[in-house]
């Protein structure tokens, strides 16, 4: 008997003791009631992933050089455009102006990256014309800046419309000599748009309006200041009674500008073409006469925007004029002007 009492003692304590181990435990369902409510689990899920962002448009710039104040503005505009549009772009160039074979390797490298459309200020625009081909062969869209090329495959062109802001230096020079006398032109290239366009203007306005002014030379500098004085010395004691030297691009200028100073031809009309510190110097002294002024950054923003455009299948202008200014001692400090004259 007492050992059927002890038995049933010790099987209550067990219950007992199963009843509070049982209240300690955690209960099946409060693992499913820590995880997300059913109607917000996929949501939840996918919210923990990666999202994937869209990849952004690259577009490779390739500029005529480095060497020249206009082109870091030229690079800033397509920096600006580059941010506003939210793509990559590299902006590069070759050193020197003249260097038309970097160029090309520079473009070649540019379309290796398979890029979505690609800028091309052309230093030679005919020298361009197979990578274009290739361009437009891979579909991808090619937007010109600055200069033109011989060929359809540009979609667009961003520039000044350099024959007529060259036109009317040459009614500058004109009004200045007094309508008469010997003048020259230092240009950059003649391979180039910008070179061709600038030369031609000057020199066709000059002969179709003004049968008294007698254009003496032509020289070809390179762009590059050392080069484009020597040349100009040249052309002054080949020509002593010239009246007015042309020069079509911010080396030019700056090369003829040279000449005339240091032979102390102070006599001779000196009118210039783009801006930079030393020809806004010229100019504010009364050393140079005046000077055409593009907007670069206009030009560096509207061929990136139009590259966007393209890549993005948008119908684009095919000529984009950015505008043109001449600027004097008398005028370049006014508002519509001074925003173009870049250090």
């Amino acid at each position: 008997m007492k050992m059927r009492k002890t038995v049933t003692v010790l099987l209550s304590l067990l219950l007992v003791l199963s009843l509070f181990a049982g209240c300690g435990s955690k209960p099946a369902e409060s693992t499913q009631s820590a995880s997300p409510d059913p109607s917000q689990g996929a949501e939840s899920s996918q919210s923990a992933e990666p999202q994937e962002t869209a990849k952004k448009l690259y577009i490779p710039v390739l500029s005529k050089g480095f060497q020249h104040q206009f082109w870091q503005a030229v690079k800033m505009g397509a920096e600006k455009a580059a941010k506003d549009y939210n793509v990559e772009i590299t902006f590069e160039g070759p050193e020197y102006e003249t260097q038309v074979d970097k160029q090309i390797e520079m473009f070649e490298a540019a379309l290796a990256k398979n890029p979505d459309a690609i800028c091309l200020a052309a230093l030679d625009s005919k020298a361009c014309i197979p990578l274009l081909e290739r361009a437009q062969a891979a579909g991808i869209p090619v937007i010109g800046f600055d200069s033109g090329v011989d060929s359809d495959i540009p979609l667009a062109t961003a520039s000044t419309d350099n024959i007529l802001a060259a036109g009317y230096a040459a009614d500058k020079m004109a009004e200045l000599i007094g309508g008469e006398g010997e003048v020259a032109v230092v240009v950059h290239d003649q391979t180039s748009g910008t070179g061709i366009g600038r030369r031609d203007g000057f020199v066709n306005r000059i002969k179709e309006k003004y049968p008294n002014i007698k254009i003496v030379d032509i020289q070809y500098g390179g762009g590059d200041h050392l080069k484009s004085t020597d040349l100009t010395k040249t052309i002054i004691q080949a020509y002593p009674n010239i009246k007015g030297i042309f020069g079509a691009n911010e080396g030019s200028a700056i090369g003829v500008l040279n000449a005339v100073t240091e032979l102390n031809r102070d006599d001779i009309v000196v009118i210039g073409y783009d801006a930079g510190k030393q020809q806004k110097d010229a100019v504010r002294s009364g050393q140079m006469a005046g000077a055409i002024t593009q907007d670069p950054i206009g030009i560096g923003y509207k061929a990136v925007e139009a590259a966007v455009k393209a890549a993005n299948g948008e119908t684009i202008e095919k000529n984009i004029d950015t505008g043109f200014k001449y600027y004097d001692k008398t005028n370049m400090d006014q508002e519509d002007i001074a925003p173009l004259l870049y250090d």
